[in-house]
Parts: C-alpha cells; sequence; structure tokens
C-alpha cells in the first residue's frame, strides 16, 4: 500500500545541513489508522509533506500503490497528490468566497469531471459528514467544527487511497475535536486508510498504530492489540 524506504530529507541552510529526516522506514497496510506524533523539530512536518507528494526525499524510496513517487516530475506529482491523497489540514483550507459544494468539488474540477457528477459526488460526501444541510453555506456562515466537516469531505470526494490529516482537531475544542475524531473512527472502520499527524497523545490513541518521531528517526512504533 505505502512503504517508506530509508528515506533521508536534507535541507541546506545556508553552509549548513540540516538534516530533518536520517532514514526511516516503516509499511503502511490498506486499512490502516496511523497517527505519526513528536516533538517539534523531529521530523514529523517533513514526513507528512513527503508522504503527501508536497516534498520529495533527498535520499531513499517512496512507494504508493505499488509506484515509486521518490523520483516523479512535479506535473507526475501533482496528479498523484489529486488523486490517491485527500488532504484534511489544521486551518481548513477551504476557500471563503465560494460555497462548502463549490469546495468540496474541487478535486474533481482537477479531475476533469463534468458539472453535474462533480456536484452530485460532492454533495453526497457533504451528507456523509452530516453537512447535507450545508452545501450552500460558505466558509464564514459555519463552524469551525463544520469547515473540518467540509474539509474531510473534500477529502474523501476523490475517493483516495490515502486521507492524510495535519493536526485535524489543532483549531478546534475538545468537545468539537473529539467529534471530528469520531469520523475518523468512522472512515477507518469503512476500510478507509487514514494517515495522521498529531502532538495530541489523546488524539494519537483513536489510531490504531503510533509512530512516534525523534531527531528523524524513527524511536517506537506501537501497534495497539
Amino acid at each position: 500500500m505505502l512503504r517508506i524506504k530509508k528515506i533521508k530529507k536534507i535541507y541546506q541552510m545556508g553552509k549548513v545541513k540540516v538534516e530533518a529526516l536520517r532514514g526511516v522506514s516503516f509499511y503502511v497496510d490498506k486499512g490502516e489508522f496511523v497517527a505519526i506524533m513528536g516533538p517539534s523539530g523531529s521530523g514529523k512536518s517533513t514526513l507528512m509533506h513527503i508522504i503527501g507528494c508536497l516534498d520529495q526525499p533527498t535520499e531513499g524510496n517512496f512507494i504508493i500503490g505499488g509506484e515509486d513517487v521518490s523520483k516523479l516530475n512535479d506535473d507526475r506529482l501533482a496528479e498523484i497528490r489529486n488523486k490517491r491523497i485527500g488532504f484534511v489540514f489544521q486551518q481548513f483550507n477551504l476557500l471563503s468566497r465560494t460555497s462548502i459544494l463549490h469546495n468540496v468539488e474541487i478535486p474533481l474540477i482537477y479531475a476533469g469531471l463534468k458539472a453535474k457528477q462533480r456536484r452530485e459526488l460532492a454533495k453526497q460526501a457533504l451528507e456523509n459528514v452530516g453537512l447535507g444541510d450545508r452545501v450552500k453555506h460558505k466558509p464564514n456562515e459555519i463552524s469551525g467544527g463544520e469547515k473540518q466537516r467540509a474539509a474531510i469531505a473534500r477529502a474523501l470526494v476523490n475517493n483516495p487511497l490515502i486521507i492524510l490529516a495535519d493536526e485535524p482537531t489543532g483549531n478546534l475544542d475538545t468537545k468539537t475535536g473529539s467529534e471530528i475524531m469520531d469520523i475518523f473512527d468512522k472512515l477507518h472502520q469503512q476500510g478507509h486508510t487514514v494517515i495522521m499527524v498529531t502532538h495530541e497523545l489523546e488524539i494519537a490513541k483513536h489510531a490504531r498504530r503510533i509512530i512516534h518521531l525523534r531527531d528523524g528517526l524513527i524511536e517506537k512504533d506501537e501497534v495497539k492489540t
């Protein structure tokens, strides 16, 4: 499904080389719910960017759905991002001047679907996260929890191989954050593959497996029994 093999990421900061990742390897199977944790500077954001095809490793291989994406050009990476990965960000990343429905349609526009099919799929995705009555609203007309639900619908609308969530409850209060995690639990139960980056242990405990990073290396990889 997803394999990370001896991934290194080195940034050149003037004359100084910074090793953000120092040879990370792990495998994520289809249908797994994995949390990636680590303190600031551990490399978790860098790893997230590589898994999301937003950055490429300096060394090593990243294989998703049987394809090694670690050496692909930007156009092919963009195609994989749109078709195989559904992103959920801490800041929601919704377009403020357009409706929730249109926000959810955006990945389908890039995929080249016709307007009628896009609308139907986007409406269904919004209904699946409990926002069937909010399709005409704009982001500033709904709550933070509803914005994150809309972001999850957008991530799901293309039926991606992986749902990649970056601190998905970071901007939410405890109760709303818990409701959002209930959605991720449900997605996992439905067979979706979920990879989530978080610094909150209580949030990470929703996952069935927690990978702990420190100083660019895997410190611990624990699976719930």
